[in-house]
């Protein structure tokens, strides 16, 4: 059964960080790209930071260039997001996915798996 489980979510200060976990079972996660996307209330999921399974290319999303950083663990069945220099508006749930074509592309519908989410608030 495929499982894709996040944690280290919470509450920080503006301009904290926070790093975020992501372990996958059931399936070969080394084989798809991996990304992380976040939702809050009444507004679609986007896209946040993805890496591809090949050549381990990235997407950032221009909200959070230079502040976040998606990385593969070593075990290859993880994948990270260190959340730096953290704003009021990065509040929201944190979903880590799992995309078969490989490509690491920010769009929701090109992955498979999902995660349950953490939630992630962040004061001013």
């Amino acid at each position: 059964e495929v499982h894709l489980v996040e944690s280290g979510g919470g509450t920080v200060q503006a301009g904290g960080s926070l790093r975020l976990s992501c372990a996958a079972s059931g399936f070969t996660f080394d084989d798809y790209a991996r990304g992380w996307f976040r939702q809050v209330p009444g507004k679609q999921r986007e896209g946040v930071a993805c890496i591809s399974s090949s050549d381990g290319r990235t997407y950032y999303a221009d909200s959070v260039k230079g502040r976040f950083t998606i990385s593969r663990g070593n075990a290859k069945n993880t994948v990270y997001l260190q959340m730096n220099s953290l704003k009021p508006e990065d509040t929201a749930v944190y979903y880590c996915a799992a995309d078969p074509w490989g490509l690491g592309a920010s769009e929701v519908h090109e992955y498979d798996y999902w995660g349950q989410g953490t939630q992630v608030t962040v004061s001013s």
